[in-house]
């Protein structure tokens, strides 16, 4: 329901005198203006992607009857097309919306193409990882010349694409720092949409995409010492689900919180691989020096992010009780004991499944006292989760495994009905 169509009745209800209600619309039509339209901004993306599909369509269906300087003309073709809406765009329609993630959609491919169609023409030889690296090199600058937050995304996806290309054989090792560059030089645009619009769907999508590609550019730092990267990556989704915590986020729908969803989800899977015996087994078949793990990525990659996410457990809570702690941020702390534990001796396993067992515990608490559905369910997932796995990975009867079960249905049950009856009686006490 509109207040605006409200207006009349409140008024004459003595509850709005006429003045308020003037400020009510004025401030309303203010809003309406300064708000971009949603409908034209993604039809303005679409028709700059239909655009372009259909002139490379056009010219893939002609190319081998045209002579090599009429397909380096079409080639550059698009990409002088794109800049000139990019001239127009900035200055004639610096404030449109549309305009800037038109252009810049349209142009961020035209890059690509042209790039594409002048390597075939001169039949110049080159890698995936090369030719990804060229791209966002030249796309870089459209996402602050035109603020276009869509071209900053298609970066990000770019850039995560060419850290696992970077390792193609025959690569220089040196060129797989290069996506911790191209990271870091988006950043600014993102830090921007993080303060001025932290609610919008391109921020959200940026929260997304960001720690996604965080999660996978870790990744393919592994080849030396692989089993360094269970820490680096404890450590990192630690970091994320602190971050998560900031009010910034926090105050946000839990599905936008990208952070947290990743950083919980991430470490609960990642604890619950290793409550099982086959996780382990590589570690115990190696021997460790330390002059060889220092000179490592996955060890600097390790350090570096269990430092900081020791530094930022510190800051959210120094002034706060112990009662206060979530489990999921200091995760990070009782796997690095865990697995030099596990460097000596299969209690890590144990550890890891007590570790597990806590997280369950301690989420079903804090869901009950919340009485939040979603948490409480969360927790009886991971609980449940961890029973299934013990009961596969032991030799116990079937009938005695389906006895389990049931009883596990029956409290995922019994806990819901009981939130739910405990709501309403709330509910009905107000």
């Amino acid at each position: 329901m509109s207040i605006q169509k409200d207006l009349p009745e409140l008024i004459k209800a003595g509850i709005l005198t006429q003045e308020t209600a003037n400020k009510i619309t004025l401030y309303y039509k203010d809003k309406k203006k300064q708000s971009p339209n949603r409908i034209f901004i993604v039809f303005g993306i679409l028709g700059a992607l239909l655009v372009g599909m259909g002139i490379i369509l056009i010219l893939a269906h002609n190319w081998d009857e045209l002579s090599i300087p009429t397909k380096t003309f079409f080639a550059f073709l698009p990409l002088l097309a794109g800049q000139a809406f990019g001239l127009l765009t900035i200055l004639k329609k610096p404030d449109s919306l549309a305009w800037r993630e038109g252009t810049g959609t349209f142009l961020f491919f035209a890059v690509a193409s042209s790039i594409s169609l002048v390597s075939q023409i001169y039949n110049i030889e080159g890698s995936l990882s090369s030719f990804l690296l060229s791209w966002v090199l030249l796309c870089l600058p459209l996402v602050y010349v035109l603020r276009s937050s869509l071209v900053s995304l298609f970066y990000i996806i770019t850039i995560t694409a060419y850290a696992f290309t970077s390792y193609e054989p025959g690569i220089g090792g040196y060129e797989k720092y290069f996506y911790w560059l191209l990271l870091a030089a988006v950043f600014p645009f993102y830090y921007n949409l993080l303060k001025k619009q932290a609610e919008s769907n391109f921020t959200v999508f940026h929260n997304w995409a960001y720690s996604i590609s965080v999660m996978y550019g870790l990744g393919a730092l592994a080849g030396q010492m692989e089993e360094l990267m269970y820490i680096a990556y404890f450590s990192l989704f630690g970091l994320f689900y602190m971050i998560g915590s900031f009010d910034l986020f926090a105050k946000q729908k839990l599905r936008n919180n990208a952070y947290k969803i990743i950083g919980s989800l991430g470490t609960v899977v990642l604890s619950l691989t290793l409550s099982f015996k086959w996780a382990w087994d590589h570690l115990w078949n190696k021997e460790y020096f330390i002059g060889e793990l220092v000179v490592t990525p996955e060890f600097w990659a390790a350090l570096i992010l269990s430092i900081a996410a020791a530094i930022l457990l510190y800051q959210q809570y120094k002034n706060r009780t112990y009662q206060e702690i979530q489990p999921l941020s200091v995760m990070f702390v009782l796997f690095i004991f865990a697995f030099i534990v596990g460097l000596y001796s299969a209690f890590a396993i144990a550890l890891m499944n007590i570790y597990v067992l806590a997280i369950g515990v301690l989420t079903i608490r804090k869901g009950a006292k919340e009485n939040h559905l979603g948490v409480l369910n969360f927790g009886l997932l991971i609980l449940m989760t961890l029973i299934t796995g013990r009961f596969f990975a032991t030799d116990l009867s079937f009938v005695l495994r389906g006895v389990v079960f049931i009883v596990l249905g029956a409290s995922f049950f019994t806990a819901n009905y009981w939130m739910i009856k405990k709501r309403k009686q709330d509910r009905d006490a107000t």
